[in-house]
């Protein structure tokens, strides 16, 4: 503990804090300087420029999110790095290393293994949720008589967290008792092992990911009913059909939800974790994922200084997929701005 943090525990105590509130202390006599500070700056700032009130009320308003982002946010952040550059073990001093977690991880056949299962579950289930989500939608958009339960049943699989979520497609995909082998049986087709299945286990994951397209279905349709419906009439008037529609009216309409949908799929599926850690990695090690070897390094072996690289190479890789998937959108993404033709005309 930081010898100035212990000096000001020890006063509490004294002072009769309960011990309940004592760690607390430290972090409030933290937050009255750092307002002593902002209120000196804004009494300041008043005396040279009388006419700013405005903005010194800004920045007073704002001061509680900034004060929480960097002492939350970007302090986590900043000490992630230097953990990254030591090998740690939580219970000795960090000893520094430069480099050498990072040679080891690209040295480690685990990682490799990680983020071929990782990539190869995001190349397939992203595009997979994405069409189907949108198909989804599509059907639900209409007025039919009691459509509102057909969304709210079709949603309702998405708040479902994970471990429940894996643990019910645990008993789905039994191949003893499951209910899928069972379905399969009565067609006379063999089920696969499923889980137990090195070459079956990636599949039923992406599989079982297809269950929870419900959150995507609502983005999708809440776009769809904001589709200009005189578009609609003016291309049937020019006499296109229902194909032509969809093809020049919805889907340009609809790209940049679609590019939202897909960006966010890309990032949460190379973050998946629950799948691999209930399954312990999958027989062979077909759900090691990058984020649940990650986590096997920093709480079960207790390497944190290794599992810090990890997760910056991790976040290298979401860096780089986002950024290639954002500057491919230029010519896909329909925009209604004049910026938006100058970059596609480029």
């Amino acid at each position: 503990m930081n010898p100035t943090v212990g000096w000001i525990r020890s006063l509490a105590q004294d002072w009769g804090v309960p011990n309940a509130l004592v760690p607390l202390v430290p972090f409030l006599l933290l937050l009255i300087g750092l307002y002593a500070v902002i209120a000196l700056a804004a009494y300041l700032a008043r005396r040279k420029w009388p006419r700013a009130d405005k903005t010194i009320a800004f920045w007073l308003f704002v001061s509680p999110w900034l004060i929480g982002f960097c002492l939350f946010t970007i302090g986590p952040i900043a000490s992630s790095i230097y953990v990254s550059l030591t090998s740690w073990d939580l219970i000795t001093p960090p000893r520094f290393v430069g480099l050498a977690n990072y040679t080891e991880a690209f040295q480690d056949p685990k990682v490799a293994q990680a983020l071929k299962v990782t990539l190869l579950y995001a190349v397939v289930s992203v595009p997979l949720q994405t069409v189907l989500a949108f198909l989804v939608a599509l059907l639900l958009n209409t007025d039919l008589p009691g459509m509102r339960l057909f969304r709210t049943i079709w949603y309702l699989p998405s708040l479902v967290s994970g471990v429940a979520q894996m643990v019910l497609f645990l008993w789905v995909f039994n191949p003893q008792y499951g209910l899928m082998n069972d379905v399969l049986g009565r067609f006379g087709i063999a089920g696969p092992g499923w889980f137990n299945d090195a070459g079956w286990a990636l599949p039923t994951v992406i599989l079982m990911s297809l269950w929870t397209i419900g959150g995507a279905m609502v983005i999708y349709l809440a776009g769809l009913k904001d589709v200009p419906s005189n578009l609609y009439e003016a291309a049937a008037l020019d006499g296109a059909g229902a194909v032509r529609q969809f093809w020049h009216l919805t889907l340009p309409q609809m790209s940049p939800i679609i590019l939202f949908n897909a960006l966010t799929g890309i990032i949460g599926s190379l973050q998946i974790f629950t799948q691999g850690f209930i399954a312990n990695g999958g027989p062979k090690d077909s759900l090691l994922f990058f984020v649940y070897y990650l986590y096997d390094n920093a709480f079960q072996n207790f390497r944190m200084g290794y599992a810090s690289a990890l997760a910056w190479i991790l976040f290298v890789v979401i860096l780089a997929l986002t950024a290639v998937t954002l500057r491919g959108s230029a010519f896909a993404v329909y925009y209604e701005t004049e910026l938006s033709r100058k970059r596609r005309r480029r």
